[in-house]
């Protein structure tokens, strides 16, 4: 009995501080970011479903392929001679459950002009590699790609060595470059929506998009959801903004050839992050970054993923805010690395604030601690009321934008494996929540304090802001990296058999190509 009085009277204690002045402008405070993301992603839900609506229309005046392109002219033969050549580069590193059926889906674009596919990995030993060979073998006959092997990196980052690597080795006569990661899911038409932004406006500097995340059995999986969802934000502007992501990139192939703007000197130099880095690039020299509201790839995440993995990913994604090109870029990273913690720490403080007014709520009524029972009168228990109404609007908010991203993901891959909303688990989402934006700040702060952090099983040390130290732990390093549970050592099974659309992708392509004499 001891034990519960002096418990009643920790309860009542900080009930009473939390319905303080303080107390209450911190629920309003968490209430107001609830809010804001409700309201950021009823937006974004808003600049998706114009696209669908678009399409939708457009199949109903006849044009079926609406999916492809949206003016149906646009597939005539001689509109499609006159497309230019783009050079699709792909950095490998390891091999996932679902790394091959994304392949698949890259390499049987649907885009009518020349294109070819680079795939770069840093030797043969990588398990990626024999993977890779049958799919080409498979498709040799209807497709231009090949294997690029790029060798260990030395003063950048291995992906930004391997993309490099392909630059130099791409066409001469493409006029764009796209950088893929091995975890995107390409619609059929992806590549000539690109290319059409692009051919529209030669002011855009580089082209993005943003994977919607498909969480499986796995908690983790849905925490990576969750950190991804305020991040979509800012690529469901419709056009125009200040992020990219460096999954897919579409740049001008001359900007590389020409070294144009130091980029490719600030990558191979110690560049850890290609897309801050080209971000920074992008800002300092007030050139226009796209994400076209169709560019939004389905990214299933692995279905073991687990803590150790998730906790890496964090650490990945937070280590970037450590790397830097300028001055300005420094100072950017470390205000948003601020604002981040501060956000992340601040939305999650009602929801303990609102669980100790509704502990006091319950328990009043068995006790005799005065001090319980009028803290239990006070205006806690509204508060509380109050933060669940808000969580409920931001968790429909959610709800509504993931059921948009997947409606227009299955319209732009017609033929695809359909992708649904019923395997969400939204109890779920909510504790992933909470778990997320607590983890974020230690994750954080540990990339501050230690400057380094294993990507795929190669430790990279940082010195003012740049790659200084690299450290390759083929050995003692994990066998599968992040989130698609990709094997970065040891034998592979085979490659599964083509699905159907992939046998009709291929067919069109073969129609498309020209005859060999």
């Amino acid at each position: 009995m001891a034990g519960l009085e002096a418990i009643d009277v920790v309860l009542a204690s900080l009930s009473k501080a939390f319905s303080s002045s303080i107390g209450i402008l911190a629920f309003i405070q968490g209430c107001t970011i609830c809010l804001t993301l409700a309201i950021g992603w009823a937006f974004a839900a808003y600049v998706r479903n114009n696209v669908i609506r678009q399409m939708r229309r457009r199949k109903e005046d006849g044009h079926s392929f609406s999916f492809l392109c949206d003016n149906i002219n646009d597939l005539e033969h001689s509109a499609q001679e006159n497309l230019p050549m783009v050079s699709v580069v792909m950095p490998l590193k390891g091999f996932g459950e679902h790394n091959l059926r994304n392949w698949r889906s890259q390499i049987t674009s649907l885009y009518g002009g020349p294109v070819e596919f680079l795939f770069v990995m840093e030797s043969t030993e990588d398990p990626a590699h024999h993977a890779i060979r049958k799919l080409i073998s498979d498709f040799q006959d209807h497709v231009d790609a090949k294997i690029v092997v790029a060798g260990f990196s030395t003063t950048c980052s291995q992906k930004i060595h391997n993309q490099l690597v392909g630059v130099e080795r791409m066409h001469k006569d493409s006029k764009y470059v796209l950088f893929l990661d091995d975890d995107v899911r390409l619609h059929p038409g992806t590549i000539g929506a690109l290319t059409a932004e692009m051919e529209k406006n030669p002011e855009i500097f580089i082209q993005t998009g943003f994977p919607l995340d498909l969480p499986s059995a796995s908690f983790w999986s849905y925490c990576i959801y969750e950190y991804h969802m305020p991040c979509s934000l800012g690529f469901a502007t419709g056009g125009k903004t200040f992020f990219l992501w460096g999954g897919c990139m579409m740049m001008h192939a001359d900007d590389f050839r020409n070294n144009r703007y130091g980029l490719v000197s600030a990558l191979r130099d110690g560049g850890y992050s290609d897309d801050m880095t080209l971000a920074a690039i992008a800002g300092q020299h007030k050139r226009l970054i796209s994400s076209p509201p169709v560019a939004i790839f389905p990214h299933p995440l692995a279905s073991d993923l687990s803590f150790l993995r998730y906790w890496n990913y964090l650490r990945k994604q937070t280590f970037v805010l450590e790397s830097y090109v300028t001055k300005v870029n420094w100072f950017m990273n470390r205000a948003l690395f601020l604002v981040h913690c501060y956000l992340s720490w601040a939305f999650i403080l009602p929801y303990f604030m609102a669980a100790t007014h509704i502990a006091v709520s319950l328990r009043s009524p068995y006790t005799n601690e005065t001090s319980l029972k009028e803290a239990s009168a006070s205006c806690g228990l509204l508060l509380a009321v109050v933060l669940i109404i808000c969580t409920l609007l931001e968790l429909i908010s959610m709800w509504n934008l993931t059921k948009v991203e997947i409606q227009l993901c299955n319209l732009l891959t017609p033929e695809g494996p359909r992708v649904c909303l019923n395997s969400f688990n939204w109890a779920l989402v909510l504790f992933a929540v909470l778990i997320d934006n607590f983890m974020f700040p230690i994750t954080a702060c540990r990339s501050y304090i230690t400057q380094s952090v294993n990507w795929s099983g190669i430790q990279y040390y940082l010195a003012d802001g740049k790659v200084s130290k690299i450290q390759r732990l083929k050995k003692t390093g994990p066998n599968y990296t992040y989130l698609a549970g990709k094997r970065l050592h040891g034998k592979l099974l085979r490659p599964s058999r083509n699905s159907f659309f992939s046998s009709l992708c291929r067919a069109l392509a073969q129609w498309q190509q020209p005859k060999k004499e």
